[in-house]
């Protein structure tokens, strides 16, 4: 009873609302260690100060992690990167099916409604759509027949050279979604939290492609409609630019969270083996919470 009060504190803001932390992040470092240690599952985080670098807490950060949705956002960069490039331009349509080829064989298959959060483009085959309005399907609703037909534009293998080359040495994007060969063969898109740490910050940074590009990045994943996760127990005025996932046993969340008063940081949350998909999406709103408490609880520059 004592330590669920003690958490109820923290999580309304009554411990690091008077700035009392005498051991700084290192105590933060603690809590968040204790609330992630509450659940049966494993965890990944990367939390940095975008102001002060100084500021920052890895836990598992390059352990490697079955991606889910959140290699959506690597899919995007790399969209952005080509249409700048002058392949193709983020306005041109591009014709809606729904019939892809496995990594494993070149067979085909299909993605089924009934397992897709996004539906819109279902009533469109045979029928051309804008390549921006697939974007930000694939991203505010996870539409994985979006996702799928953006791959199949880009190239799984051009997105992972991308993140080669932008640093991210872990984040390997293999595929689109529902390739069930693939992934009964091991052969799935992986990440490490710090990855996608570095990506959030290039981004927020406007560091990748060009500020132009960054901003739109930005103001699509700004528009993630999923927000029980990082967003989850934030204040209604607090902006976050972000790119969740989830499959069975798996909870993620990642992105940029703007604070009022002009600052911001990146926030990078995985999970798997969780028992309960219900407890996952609770810690990292919980920790979420715990981040952005402290934040706010620190001067800024």
């Amino acid at each position: 009873m004592i330590m669920l009060f003690y958490f109820s504190l923290i999580i309304t803001g009554g411990i690091f609302q008077n700035g009392t932390m005498p051991d700084g992040i290192e105590r933060l470092e603690k809590l968040i260690a204790e609330k992630i240690e509450s659940v049966d599952g494993t965890f990944a985080l990367a939390f940095r100060d975008l102001q002060n670098p100084d500021n920052y807490i890895f836990i598992n950060e390059k352990e490697s992690f079955h991606a889910a949705s959140t290699m959506k956002t690597p899919v995007m960069i790399e969209a952005f990167r080509q249409a700048a490039n002058g392949v193709f331009s983020l306005s041109d349509s591009i014709t809606v099916k729904n019939e892809f080829k496995s990594i494993v064989d070149g067979s085909t298959f299909s993605i089924s409604i009934d397992r897709d959060s996004g539906d819109r483009f279902y009533n469109y085959l045979g029928k051309q759509v804008p390549m921006r309005d697939l974007i930000h399907d694939m991203i505010t609703v996870s539409g994985n027949l979006a996702t799928n037909l953006v791959i199949d534009l880009v190239g799984a293998e051009n997105v992972s050279a991308t993140m080669r080359d932008l640093g991210a040495m872990d984040i390997r994007v293999l595929r689109g979604v529902e390739d069930m060969k693939a992934f009964e063969k091991g052969l799935n898109n992986t990440t490490t939290a710090y990855d996608l740490l570095l990506l959030y910050e290039a981004i927020a940074r406007h560091e990748i492609i060009s500020a132009k590009a960054c901003g739109e990045m930005i103001a699509i994943l700004s528009d993630q409609k999923f927000r029980d996760k990082i967003p989850g127990q934030l204040p209604a005025d607090v902006r976050v630019a972000h790119k969740t996932g989830s499959i069975t046993g798996v909870q993620h969340d990642s992105g940029i969270v703007y604070l009022p008063d002009g600052r911001a940081y990146t926030i990078v949350m995985l999970s798997k083996n969780l028992k309960s998909g219900e407890e996952g999406v609770k810690v990292i709103a919980d920790v979420s919470r715990l981040i952005y408490d402290w934040m706010m609880s620190v001067p800024s520059r």
